[in-house]
């Protein structure tokens, strides 16, 4: 099986395309026909699934290569496949599942996008200072290239901006979701143990599919939820599936979070180099400049 470098974004085609393929084969339309319809209308990915479909290959690792929100697709493809899972009903809860993580995903895109703009329009105050300049009768630019003290200050404010800007990336990357769907381990055991498999079947499954060090915490949950079950003797596949939406509920909880955690923390390169920057290039060269025009009137 073909692991997923997984990413938490879903996007509405992939969805819409799941949702029609869950309704054709729901009303009698086999794999390879219901791809082959979608096929028509479809884009690369549906073309490419549909060709495997035809020719009888797995059309998870198909799915899965094409990243994104298919990856989470061909994951439980391939294992609903393996597992002789309905592939129907399958579907549909992975269209359920996509659509919880596009909210996701939407959810923490329009958390981060103000702080972010903030911060990359107030990384430009620094050169908005060269046309104040001109405005009040002064040469800035001249100042800066030609006056002793206008080098330094250009150059250390142009070191100040870039840090800033550098600064500023990193914080809102280290603000984004992991690039993993939330809930996907669950997700794929309650599709495995919903077709009867074993749980060392549906163990030897999941690990063509979680990569071993960045899901430990998911799959110690899910061994908690699996004794649970045992020890309740009801069926762990809800108790999964409840877990699924958990994880999918916290990863939007702990964006939102990120994204307020951020708007305090981009106040940092805020003050340490977009302001005295502006001194440097803006400030100073008024300064100078005033200074100048009076000593030499």
């Amino acid at each position: 099986m073909t692991r997923p470098s997984a990413r938490p974004a879903a996007d509405d085609d992939a969805i819409e395309t799941i949702a029609r393929l869950s309704t054709l084969m729901a009303g009698g339309s086999a794999p390879a026909a219901a791809w082959s319809h979608l096929a028509a209308e479809g884009g690369a990915v549906v073309n490419a699934a549909a060709a495997a479909a035809r020719r009888g290959v797995d059309v998870g690792p198909v799915l899965v290569a094409a990243g994104g929100s298919w990856v989470g697709v061909g994951a439980i493809w391939s294992v609903a496949v393996e597992t002789g899972a309905p592939l129907a009903e399958t579907l549909r809860g992975a269209v359920v599942a996509l659509r919880d993580v596009s909210e996701v995903s939407a959810d923490v895109a329009v958390a981060l996008a103000e702080p972010t703009s903030t911060a990359r329009l107030l990384g430009w105050l620094p050169v908005l200072g060269v046309p104040m300049g001109y405005a009040m009768g002064f040469d800035p630019v001249g100042i800066l290239v030609t006056d002793p003290l206008g080098p330094p200050c250009l150059v250390s404010g142009g070191v100040l901006m870039v840090g800033a800007r550098l600064w500023t990336r990193a914080l809102a990357r280290r603000a984004r979701p992991p690039e993993r769907i939330p809930g996907l381990e669950p997700e794929l055991w309650a599709v495995a143990l919903s077709a009867g498999v074993s749980v060392d079947r549906a163990s030897t499954l999941m690990g063509g599919f979680v990569d071993v060090g960045e899901e430990d915490q998911a799959t110690a949950a899910v061994r908690r939820t699996l004794d649970l079950a045992t020890r309740a003797g009801v069926p762990a596949v809800e108790l999964l599936r409840g877990d699924a939406w958990l994880a999918r509920h916290r990863a939007r909880t702990e964006g939102r979070t990120a994204a307020a955690r951020l708007s305090t923390r981009l106040l940092l390169p805020l003050a340490v180099c977009t302001l005295p920057a502006f001194l440097l290039l803006a400030v100073i060269p008024l300064v100078l400049g005033i200074v100048r025009s009076n000593a030499f009137p």
